[in-house]
């Protein structure tokens, strides 16, 4: 994701298969992602339990004896591409009948009776608290059985596993922090298919900022649904309770990795309003090496529309956290997310989000149009009865206007100079490189001589709405 852009989520991520390095012993995994980051995370978990089993990742499908996709069902459409590639997986298949199909994450707990039994679509279903019992359902499946395990768990955070970094540039990486979440939008499936918010040992998480940067990676993103909602009790039950260790909040686990090197940069994704507290922010503002970018995604710039979502704060008291981030950061980049067309939104309501869009001025935007989810609150509760071309407008009017505010952002940093960690080649040529400044916005300049990892000074000399045309600056 990058500032200064726009990207509507009609549907999850497009599936990206990951591959890893190893001994070939005939074993062979493809892996595909979709959706959030939280996903592609723990494919990288899930290839390091796997290559216990002896399983090498591969790019080629066809050389595979195990296809796994970790799927997401926030959205209609992205179930219905996974199921897509099922069916493609599975004419494969009758050309290669040892080959085993399973469905990881969000959608394996939501619909394994279908996958499994109805449409006979895979052979294993694995839900997101269920990757280290993998290759003893490999096994089962191998006897004849189909495997199944979606429980949730109050406990399992994968702390101990060492994930395989799939498809890495050696410069950035993901560290999941916490997994689940407790806040029960009436929009979203989360709560259902990755269970109760528990987070990580604040040690383990250091521990592997501290490994990474020691194997020359130079930014780290903390990753969870809602990572401010991060806390840790430090004592345990029967412990003496010493009430200044008693837990680590968000904003001092940030600190610890903050101190783990300088020049190692912190990123996070994604908060939660409700849980973005000025201590949080006044740690961003104390460590150069935590990221000056927040995303705070509001959904909508309606009260009553937020009420109807259950997000738990009003407008004002959203504008109040935009206010904090302005006062304490004011270089402090910010995207959201926003829905167009939620249950029973009027024309007033949706100029409010327009409005509040108009009025944050957001570097940049996911903007969706809303997707009825099974099990969720508003499935239970309200109708979705605003009509497909409402929605389809309301939509493209959102984009319209961060699509401005987009380039409006960008404009105003030409002339600037930024540090920017310089994460790789660019997809249009090979003469030039890209990376990221602290506001997350992308900067693409002449490669010269410069190393991919290193830390460079560009000067904006131009931009698009998307990006950062820049000119490196001596140091």
């Amino acid at each position: 994701m990058s500032m200064g852009s726009t990207k509507v989520l009609e549907e999850s991520k497009q599936g990206e298969a990951t591959m890893v390095e190893g001994p070939d012993n005939g074993k062979k995994l493809y892996l595909e992602s979709y959706g959030c980051q939280m996903n592609f995370s723990d494919s990288e978990i899930v290839a390091s339990i796997l290559a216990k089993s002896g399983y090498t990742t591969t790019r080629n499908a066809e050389e595979a004896s195990l296809v796994l996709l970790n799927t997401c069902s926030i959205r209609e459409n992205a179930e219905q591409k996974v199921r897509n590639r099922l069916n493609h997986f599975n004419n494969t298949k009758k050309k290669n009948p040892e080959l085993l199909i399973g469905v990881l994450g969000c959608m394996a707990e939501r619909l394994k009776a279908q996958l499994l039994e109805e449409e006979k679509l895979v052979d294993i279903v694995v839900g997101p608290d269920a990757y280290r019992d993998l290759p003893g359902l490999v096994e089962e499946v191998t006897d004849g059985r189909k495997a199944v395990n979606v429980l949730l768990s109050r406990e399992e955070t994968y702390a101990d596993i060492n994930p395989v970094r799939l498809n890495s540039n050696g410069v950035t990486a993901f560290i999941s922090i916490m997994r689940g979440c407790d806040n029960m939008c009436s929009f979203c499936v989360v709560p259902f298919t990755r269970g109760r918010e528990r987070s990580r040992d604040p040690e383990s998480i250091v521990h592997e900022a501290r490994y990474l940067h020691q194997e020359g990676y130079r930014e780290v993103t903390l990753l969870g649904q809602n990572v401010d909602s991060y806390r840790w009790n430090v004592t345990k039950k029967g412990e003496v309770i010493d009430p200044e260790k008693e837990t680590v909040n968000f904003a001092q686990l940030m600190e610890k990795v903050a101190l783990v090197a300088p020049d190692l940069r912190i990123r996070f994704s994604t908060s939660h309003p409700k849980d973005m507290t000025d201590d949080v922010l006044h740690t961003m503002a104390r460590y150069d090496n935590i990221c000056k970018y927040i995303h705070l995604p509001v959904q909508s710039g309606n009260t009553d529309v937020l009420k109807r979502m259950n997000r738990g704060y009003s407008r004002e008291w959203y504008m109040n956290r935009i206010d904090a981030i302005r006062r304490i950061m004011p270089d402090c980049a910010i995207s959201t997310d926003i829905i167009a067309g939620f249950c029973g939104e009027t024309d007033a309501e949706h100029a409010d989000t327009v409005s509040i869009m108009k009025e944050v001025e957001y570097e940049f935007a996911y903007m969706f149009k809303y997707s009825e989810r099974p099990k969720t609150l508003a499935e239970r509760k309200f109708t979705d009865d605003v009509p497909e071309a409402v929605k389809q407008s309301r939509l493209e009017e959102i984009i319209k206007v961060q699509s401005a505010n987009s380039l409006k952002r960008n404009k105003a940093s030409v002339g600037q100079t930024f540090e920017v960690l310089v994460e790789g080649v660019s997809k249009k040529s090979d003469g030039k490189l890209f990376g990221r400044n602290t506001q997350n916005a992308v900067m693409v300049f002449d490669r010269g001589d410069i190393e991919v990892g290193t830390y460079v000074n560009v000067k904006a000399v131009d931009c698009t709405s998307a990006t950062l045309i820049g000119e490196v600056v001596q140091q």
